[in-house]
């Protein structure tokens, strides 16, 4: 059986194109949502250049929200925003019956997909992925974009359960892969349909894969650097590979040193340098060591 297409499909495609940014939750010292931080943060975004926002993904410790929390950040997003960029809603987990309920019980109003990560801990056979996110999918009143990052979540979301998702549901209109397998997204590429989008969830492979035919990148460097990224990406884009080499060497050391202490940890210490937000995450995260924020600074002021 063919993948079922929809017309729709090709318009999200361009809608999601280009350099997406999953978006930290900003906190105060006493580890409560700041929304004026978080409102600097979108505009930071949309002014320089951003083509749609992420919100709740693994960059905002959507783990460790609350459900009251997740219901305001969604709601102060979508009218804080006011439509000048589309939204992307993260909504994963590794309990799929508390998934699929919670999807009645979130007003999506405004944003175009859901990003579903694959379930963690629990490491779900292939089988088990496919029923998964089949569940997901006659419950989501939102298209699904699949969420591929085994480091995280110790299962592999390989691409023939991909295709075979694709055969059995309309609801799924891409894949953020982040496995770090840039043979894995080669093949994505190679086999996918037309209307299906392949975006980078790995910053440092971000411009490769686009360069090969991917329609762009979720980011988290994206947020901080954001004019400088969002222009290798559009550069990438239009297979100018000189250019994009000239600016991801001034990324390449940033990117680093975002992840060393774990995520967010180095990209809020990093938007606090850039005074955009506070550095403050919620246990069991820290803030970055007093080194880390150093050699930020250092990486900063060199590129």
């Amino acid at each position: 059986m063919a993948p079922i297409r929809t017309p729709y499909k090709m318009e999200l495609k361009q809608l999601l194109s280009g350099t997406g940014v999953a978006l930290v939750t900003p906190m105060d010292a006493r580890g409560v949502v700041d929304y004026k931080a978080l409102g600097r943060l979108i505009d930071h975004n949309i002014t320089n250049g951003v083509n749609y926002l992420v919100v709740l993904g693994t960059t905002a410790e959507s783990v460790v929200l609350s459900q009251e929390e997740k219901h305001s950040i969604i709601d102060y997003v979508r009218k804080y925003v006011s439509g000048r960029v589309p939204l992307v809603l993260g909504h994963g987990g590794n309990n799929t019956a508390a998934l699929v309920e919670g999807i009645g019980q979130l007003d999506v109003t405004g944003y175009t997909a859901l990003l579903s990560v694959t379930p963690y801990y629990n490491r779900p056979s292939q089988k088990g992925l496919e029923a998964h996110y089949l569940a997901l999918a006659s419950a989501s009143p939102l298209p699904i974009l699949l969420y591929n990052v085994p480091s995280r979540t110790g299962c592999n979301l390989e691409n023939e359960t991909v295709w075979s998702l694709l055969r059995q549901s309309s609801k799924f209109i891409g894949i953020k892969e982040a496995s770090a397998d840039f043979d894995k997204t080669l093949d994505l590429l190679a086999h996918r349909p037309a209307d299906f989008l392949v975006i980078s969830g790995d910053d440092a492979t971000a411009a490769e894969a686009v360069l090969a035919g991917a329609e762009g990148v979720i980011s988290v460097i994206g947020q901080a650097t954001t004019g400088l990224f969002t222009q290798m990406i559009q550069q990438a884009q239009q297979g100018d590979r000189p250019g994009v080499q000239v600016l991801m060497n001034d990324l390449e050391k940033l990117i680093e040193l975002i992840f060393v202490e774990g995520n967010p940890t180095g990209i809020k210490s990093l938007l606090s340098i850039l005074g955009i937000c506070g550095p403050h995450v919620r246990l069991p995260l820290v803030a970055a060591s007093p080194g880390l924020e150093d050699q930020l600074k250092q990486a900063l002021s060199q590129g």
